[in-house]
This record gives C-alpha cells, sequence and structure tokens, in this order.
C-alpha cells in the first residue's frame, strides 16, 4: 500500500490524453512532482466536477513543477467519449482495468470493481508526499485549489 514517505508504486498504463492515445509510466515523471487522481467512474456525477476542475488550474499546478494524471477502471474509449463531453481533458486519463495499480496504491474497491477517489502527491524523488483517500464523497473531495495548497507546502 501506497504510504507517505515511501516509494510510489510504479506503474505504466494506457490511457488518453483528450482524444489521442498515450501510454504512461511513473518514471516519465522522474525529477517532477505527480498529482495522481483516483476517481471510479467516468460520466459520474462528482467525477465530472473533479476532473474539470483538475483541467482548469492545470497551468497552475503545472507552474509548481507538477503534472497530473487520473486513474480508474474505465477503458480508454470511454475516457476518450468522456474527455470530449466534458470539452476536453489535458491530462492523461489512465485505464486500471485490472484495478493492479489501484490495489498497489490502496484504492481498489474489489467487492464493487471500482476505484474508490483519491489523491496523492508524488515528489521528485518518487517518494509518496501526500495522500488523501476519500472516506464520504464528495464531501470531501478535495479540489485542484486545495491541492495547490498542498503542493505550496512541499
Amino acid at each position: 500500500m501506497a504510504e507517505i514517505g515511501k516509494a510510489a508504486p510504479d506503474f505504466s498504463l494506457s490511457g488518453s490524453t483528450g482524444q489521442e492515445d498515450t501510454d504512461v509510466n511513473l518514471a516519465d515523471f522522474e525529477g517532477k512532482k505527480l498529482v495522481i487522481l483516483f476517481y471510479p467512474l467516468d460520466f459520474s456525477p462528482v467525477c465530472s466536477e473533479q476532473v474539470p476542475d483538475f483541467n482548469e488550474n492545470l497551468d497552475a499546478i503545472r507552474a509548481k513543477g507538477a503534472d497530473v494524471v487520473a486513474i480508474n477502471r474505465d477503458s480508454t474509449f470511454a475516457h476518450k467519449a468522456w474527455s470530449e463531453a466534458l470539452g476536453g481533458v489535458s491530462f492523461p486519463l489512465l485505464s486500471d482495468m485490472n484495478l493492479e495499480v489501484s490495489k498497489q496504491y490502496g484504492m481498489a474497491l474489489e467487492e464493487v470493481g471500482i476505484t474508490t477517489r483519491g489523491v496523492f502527491i508524488v515528489d521528485e524523488t518518487g517518494k509518496i508526499a501526500f495522500k488523501h483517500v476519500e472516506d464520504a464523497p464528495p464531501d470531501n473531495t478535495l479540489t485542484a485549489e486545495q491541492v495547490l495548497n498542498e503542493l505550496d507546502k512541499l
């Protein structure tokens, strides 16, 4: 399980950025901070607010030396359709269809076959610097502004 101060579990996933196919590895972000959003399902109400919020604040996140990826169990095809419905998402939406990466991060809800909602920040050295796992969505869903504040603390 991913814990603060420990090395972030490695991953390699496919997905999409907007309508483009993409393959992403944790190593792609070596030397940078990475915000990892785990979320349950494309086209769901809370996710359809949270992902656009991060997309709208992507330049501010990048200005702090960080990038963003989002992970759930939906297919690349679903990610592309959802990105289009949202008007385009400029960071990778990654497919963890077998929940293997979600399990490594402690984010898999195996009994229902989806990923729970949470945010991890991986620092420039590849260690987890921040972790927030929701226990009562949407009451404690992190906004991009809250994540920007956490990035300021690093």
